[in-house]
């Protein structure tokens, strides 16, 4: 992004295990979370719309960081949350809830979150 290296890793195992896809990062000896990790993760206990995000902290309750932390034997990451609540009334598995695709206004309501980058990473006014 904007000339500097970028590696995205998506998790191909299920959410709880999301740590094991850090193996590769883990096994190079100039890694550092604290400085070279970004994790991003859903959040229904954020508004939809609105992100949170911090250098470091607990897993909140989310499975997929507690996997992470494990991995990394640390809490020291920045984690950015992207809000996709509140549960709706009568949701009674949050799994189904966040595993559902966005509703044609939420999706929009998301997308206009995001920057539009050109290829080479640069934000377009």
């Amino acid at each position: 992004m904007a000339g500097v290296p970028v590696r995205i890793l998506k998790p191909t195992t299920f959410m709880n295990r999301s740590g094991a896809a850090l193996a590769s990062l883990r096994a190079d000896p100039a890694f550092a979370a604290s400085r070279d990790l970004l994790i991003l993760v859903d959040d229904f206990q954020i508004p939809l719309g609105t992100f949170r995000i911090r250098p470091d902290g607990s897993a909140g309750g989310h499975n997929g960081l507690k996997s992470i932390e494990g991995a990394l034997q640390s809490q020291h990451y920045a984690r950015l949350r992207v809000g996709v609540g509140p549960l709706p009334e009568g949701i009674g598995d949050w799994a189904d809830y966040v595993l559902n695709a966005f509703e044609p206004n939420e999706l929009q309501q998301v997308e206009d979150l995001m920057p539009q980058l050109d290829r080479v990473g640069r934000e377009v006014a």
